[in-house]
């Protein structure tokens, strides 16, 4: 089959390269020339576990390919895939006028007598497949040019960073909304290799299918939120958050993932989805109290540690070093929107600290963004040479079993502040360290 895939960021990079990997004909289209030469020439933009190979595979294959000219790629594409950034609003809105921008272009595209399906694959607020379809028929002039020439679907994406390609090879589930048989049937042929095991299909209208992209990341990042405060809780009453955790897990009607309490949710997914589901209900004048807390519990639990850092440092962070372990949101990722890392190295450098980091994937992104401000190095233990404390931001695997006493023989202090509760409370007590992490007791000397 013939597709487009219109955007080249991290959603449309893994499905494209994926739809290629079944066989298919894949163009990818994104106005970023740049970027577009480097596609083409083998130089994946984005750092995703796996991605890379099945991308020279499918590159080399000409199974997928690249352009910078709309028409080019949907011309003889059957599906379009409109995977398009909806960067949140001072409102927290999801903004489409990329998306809308696209859908424009498209209508003076698209010919009478084609058939195409139009995609929704970007994250984007309920009634967007009706608002694409009006902007293709309004810039294509006479409606009647267009009658029966194309169906818009929504087909929200659930991709994990660091799992992405697992996630679209082996979906849990593919929703997509549509009321069109035609277009059914063409996105089911699509979707049969993806789901050979069982793995359900859910076809439902357009509206459905766009809710329930925000419901089921509001509903996890509610999760993280809650286990924050239960994190909170605990260290009021002496209590242990881990076992917390482990004793809900076990409960099926619980489950066991997106307990783990933390310093907050961040990345390009539940920040904005969750901003943009209040934002839907408030338009509707519904108050979603419960995710009006979730945003709320959230933004106090990024600079978590601070005040336990400053207490122990009886408030005087000026001239202090901070070594920091990890930079992006979570691990097997170089994403840094919304990072709690940006938020804790913030907190310091207005304390008047000076702060060095290191992360496996992330530095590259967070220099764009802070330059100078702060020391970057090549390991994670170049970070601690002087520092008064290690801080703990991201859990990478590499960081979970650290070799200690290069720790404590680097730092001026045994001392570390662990956003991530990578280490063992007895361990770190026999290890001689002050050891401050989320939702546990604090280990002293």
């Amino acid at each position: 089959m013939k597709i487009a895939v219109v955007g080249t960021g991290y959603v449309g990079l893994v499905t494209g390269t994926c739809f290629a990997e079944t066989g298919n004909d894949v163009t990818c289209v994104d106005i970023d020339v740049t970027k577009i030469n480097k596609l083409t020439n083998g130089e994946v933009t984005i750092y995703e576990p796996g991605l890379e190979k099945l991308f020279l595979r499918n590159l080399k294959e000409e199974r997928i390919h690249f352009t910078t000219d709309l028409s080019v790629a949907v011309k003889d594409a059957v599906i379009i895939f409109l995977a398009l950034p909806t960067p949140p609003g001072e409102d927290g809105s999801a903004d489409l006028k990329y998306v809308l921008g696209v859908a424009n272009d498209l209508g003076k595209i698209i010919k009478p007598g084609d058939y195409k399906v139009i995609v929704d694959k970007s994250t984007v607020p309920v009634g967007t497949a009706e608002k694409v379809k009006d902007a293709i028929l309004k810039s294509a002039g006479q409606v009647e040019d267009l009658e029966g020439a194309f169906d818009v679907v929504s087909n929200p994406e659930f991709l994990r960073e660091g799992v992405a390609v697992e996630d679209f090879m082996k979906p849990d589930r593919v929703v997509i909304g549509t009321n069109s048989e035609r277009a059914r049937k063409l996105m089911s042929d699509l979707y049969a290799p993806f789901v050979r095991q069982g793995n359900p299909v859910i076809f439902m209208d357009e509206r459905s299918a766009e809710l329930t992209k925000y419901a089921a990341n509001s509903f996890l990042a509610a999760k993280i939120s809650f286990m924050n405060e239960i994190a909170r809780l605990c260290e009021l009453l002496d209590a242990d958050v881990d076992m917390v955790r482990r004793g809900i897990g076990s409960d099926d009607r619980i489950g066991k993932r997106f307990l783990f309490p933390g310093i907050g949710y961040g990345g390009s997914c539940f920040p904005k989805d969750v901003q943009a589901l209040v934002k839907s209900a408030n338009d509707v004048k519904y108050d979603f109290k419960i995710l009006s807390a979730v945003m709320d519990v959230n933004e106090k639990q990024k600079t978590y540690l601070i005040p336990g850092i400053k207490k122990y440092f009886n408030n005087e962070l000026k001239g202090k070093k901070f070594a920091l372990w990890g930079l992006a949101f979570k691990p097997n990722t170089d994403d840094i929107r919304e990072a709690p890392a940006l938020y804790i190295i913030d907190a310091l450098i207005k304390e008047g600290a000076r702060v060095s980091v290191f992360d496996p994937e992330a530095m590259n992104n967070v220099k764009k963004l802070l330059g100078d401000k702060i020391e970057y190095t090549e390991s994670q233990y170049a970070t601690l040479t002087n520092a008064d404390a290690l801080i703990i931001a991201t859990e990478w695997n590499e960081f979970r079993t650290p070799d200690f006493s290069k720790i404590a023989t680097s730092l001026k202090n045994k001392v570390i502040f662990d956003g991530r509760n990578l280490f063992d409370l007895a361990a770190m007590r026999e290890l001689g360290f002050y050891y401050q992490s989320v939702g546990r007791a604090v280990v002293f000397k």
